[in-house]
């Protein structure tokens, strides 16, 4: 198991010292949104009256006008609070992951586990794509690697044209100790379905085909496809105490619809869940629960995922 620092002992040390002096950055930058957002109602009031008073235009591009003067005016007045909260959050996830002995990194690429998700399918398709929050390294002797991606479609034409979140989640990848032999795909239920319904009996992705596997669990055959390239050891990573650990993770990032790959010498995951490690607040009060419920977070994710780790083949045997 990981050794998680106690949020109350990095508060008392250098981590709180540092959010001491934050307290006044980040009154800086609340006056100074509320700075902006009078200077913005000092030149959008006049402009607003011009519009419907004396602008020989039709009402509704009076109405489209002034929305969306007073969005980028909004927008332009939050950016001293939004850079203060980036800056307190990412001194919180640094310290944790120094306590760690893990790297973060606020802004981040895509990672090779991201790659490997969108090449097997676990993600739907997409337009543009970006990331936060990458925790890397090595935890209780095992890599980990795990990041938050925001996934965008664009849909809809002409002024109907937008952005749609297509996924937002958690990109988890942990090393275990013996390769596995075969790849093996748990695909949410219907993601790979025949034409006239039903679930596809192979798949070819990657260069690679994978067989349909059988299913051991119905709760879990309501949940996942299994494609695999080695069905035995499908049938040993089908294991009860397996199935009941994937659904604890899920259900610790309070995600649905996921998707785990285990290929190579490493598990993907690719799970739809809420934002997580937000611990940036403009309240200085709330800095010490923050950085307990980041650590929490963590903890669930990482202890879990590790737990993946101990069934070993060699110890349980093709199908337990």
């Amino acid at each position: 198991m990981i050794e998680y620092p106690d949020a109350d002992r990095l508060m008392a040390g250098e981590l709180g010292e540092w959010l001491q002096g934050q307290r006044q950055v980040r009154q800086d930058a609340i006056a100074q949104s509320h700075d902006r957002l009078f200077k913005s109602g000092l030149v959008l009031l006049p402009l607003a009256a011009f519009l419907f008073i004396l602008a020989p235009l039709p009402l509704e591009p009076k109405f489209w006008i002034t929305a969306i003067a007073a969005g980028g005016a909004w927008a332009w007045s939050q950016v001293p609070k939004h850079k203060a909260k980036k800056q307190v959050k990412t001194g919180i996830n640094e310290a944790i992951a120094d306590a760690l002995g893990l790297a973060y990194r606020h802004d981040c690429e895509g990672s090779e586990a991201f790659g490997k998700a969108r090449d097997y399918s676990m993600l739907p398709s997409h337009d543009r794509a970006s990331f936060e929050d990458m925790w890397a390294g090595e935890a209780a002797g095992h890599s980990l690697l795990l990041h938050e991606a925001h996934l965008e479609e664009r849909r809809g034409s002409g002024k109907n044209r937008r952005w749609v979140t297509v996924f937002r989640g958690v990109i988890l990848s942990i090393g275990f100790d013996q390769p596995f032999h075969g790849t093996t795909l748990l695909a949410p239920d219907g993601a790979f379905s025949k034409f006239f319904g039903g679930a596809k009996d192979t798949i070819k992705i990657d260069g690679q085909v994978l067989d349909r596997a059988q299913m051991v669990s119905p709760e879990f055959e309501d949940r996942f496809d299994i494609y695999t390239t080695d069905q035995t050891e499908a049938r040993w990573l089908m294991h009860p105490e397996y199935i009941e650990r994937v659904l604890a993770l899920e259900h610790s990032l309070g995600g649905k619809h996921s998707a785990v790959l285990f290929t190579g010498g490493s598990m993907v995951m690719a799970i739809k869940s809420s934002n997580m490690f937000e611990s940036g607040s403009l309240d200085h009060n709330e800095d010490a629960f923050l950085v307990r419920e980041t650590i929490g977070q963590f903890a669930r994710l990482a202890d879990l995922a590790l737990a993946l780790n101990r069934l070993k083949p060699s110890e349980k045997g093709p199908g337990g």
